[in-house]
């Protein structure tokens, strides 16, 4: 579909966010494996969650939805079937690749796939080590998808990641569940803590000794009852919406601030937008508050921080909105360290440079990252999202302070993890 965007003065009111996209994987595929029924509220209603839950369908789990609400039937440790068919990942990295993990320790052979997109991220990260596990993989040329595992009993390993991945490092951890021993990841670049939390939430043992995290195989996985967060990486776009435009002010209920994910509002603090966290609470190890923000000129005025080295990984799925903001900044933006997002659902890097140049900006691309200058003036433009779900958000936000009309081509694809964006953007737009 065709999104039409226009300016707007500012933004007002409340966003209700769906929940938290990392959070809803990992309590799903946990619950498939636990013992006893799970039910998790405002699950994430996620077109790649969805992808996650139609995978353990199909290895065997009955699953139920009510509305907001999911009920998983877990089948044990061991309890998964062999599918029937290939499993579809959809568009869902975090699924092809925590779902690996758990595939890697199970007795049978399972073919893991995904739409034109996924089957063009190598998925090499993750095969190397699943193999030194001892798991028979095969995969297409350049080592990507579909994927074909030959599961079974596992090699404990010790695995120092060769770079940042929350995804990479929960796969690891959720293989060695099925390993002869403690198996353990090293990052030095601390990730998303959302798969060790959820472990230690369905009873198995994490330990945490420098930068090494380590798990205990063969837990006895307990079902759980949780209510999920709002997804803080969907309110990335309503923060960045209040710093372009003066006199916004938005309420954003519930949302969950993982201390690994608090760098965004951190980031955002620093650069100097105003930003209240009220009626902060934790549910099972996850904290969550409301988020008040407001415009602030002190933003606009100065430069948004560097991007690069740690705070890459921990601000790597807002890096497409964050470039937006620092355009309109006195001082712009310079983003490195950041090569993961050539491998998301799409080349983000390149998609960014070629959108932001068709709107009339000054920006440039560099292997790792690229640099964008300050106070530019945007116009309406076509967007070209390459069906990338983040891409297309981060325009929709661009095209608010652009000069006449926007086009976002396929804006469907924000369906991907925020489904309703495009209704919640009209909602709150003031013109």
């Amino acid at each position: 579909m065709m999104q039409t965007v226009r300016p707007a003065n500012s933004v007002s009111g409340v966003v209700l966010l769906p929940g938290d996209k990392s959070i809803s994987h990992r309590y799903a595929l946990l619950a498939a494996i636990a013992e006893g029924t799970s039910r998790f509220d405002h699950f994430a209603s996620s077109r790649d969650c969805h992808s996650t839950l139609d995978c353990l369908r199909a290895l065997g789990v009955e699953i139920t939805e009510h509305e907001a609400a999911v009920v998983i039937h877990g089948r044990g440790l061991r309890g998964l079937r062999a599918p029937e068919r290939i499993l579809d990942a959809g568009n869902s990295g975090t699924t092809i690749r925590l779902l690996a993990g758990i595939l890697a320790g199970q007795p049978f052979e399972a073919v893991l796939g995904g739409d034109d997109s996924l089957s063009r991220r190598p998925m090499g990260r993750i095969i190397r080590p699943l193999r030194m596990m001892g798991a028979d993989i095969e995969a297409q040329k350049g080592e990507l998808p579909p994927l074909k595992i030959r599961g079974g009993r596992l090699r404990s390993i010790r695995y120092r990641l060769p770079e940042a991945s929350a995804q990479v490092k929960s796969c690891i951890l959720l293989a060695g569940l099925y390993a002869d021993g403690p198996t353990a990841v090293e990052e030095t670049i601390a990730t998303r803590d959302h798969t060790e939390i959820a472990l230690r939430e369905f009873g198995c043992e994490v330990r945490k000794t420098g930068d090494w995290i380590e798990v205990e195989p063969e837990p006895k996985l307990k079902a759980r009852h949780i209510s999920v967060p709002g997804d803080l990486s969907g309110a990335a776009f309503f923060l960045a919406a209040v710093a372009l435009l003066p006199n916004s002010d938005l309420l954003l209920p519930g949302v969950g601030i993982n201390h690994r994910r608090r760098e965004l509002l951190d980031y955002l603090r620093e650069a100097g937008l105003e930003i209240a966290i009220e009626n902060e609470s934790q549910q099972a190890g996850e904290s969550r508050a409301d988020l008040r923000v407001r415009f602030s000129p002190a933003l606009v005025e100065g430069r948004l921080p560097p991007i690069c080295g740690a705070r890459t990984a921990a601000l790597i799925d807002e890096i497409p909105v964050l470039t937006i903001l620092g355009s309109q900044t006195a001082g712009g933006v310079e983003i490195s360290d950041a090569g993961e997002l050539r491998v998301k659902e799409s080349d983000r890097i390149s998609a960014l440079v070629r959108n932001l140049r068709a709107m009339g900006a000054l920006v440039e691309e560099k292997p790792d990252g690229l640099i964008v200058a300050g106070r530019q003036t945007l116009r309406g433009a076509d967007i070209v999202t390459e069906r990338d779900h983040r891409i297309a958000m981060a325009f929709g936000v661009a095209a608010l302070i652009a000069r006449g009309e926007t086009k976002i081509h396929e804006a469907e694809c924000a369906e991907i993890s925020f489904p309703g964006f495009w209704q919640a953007l009209e909602r709150v737009c003031r013109r």
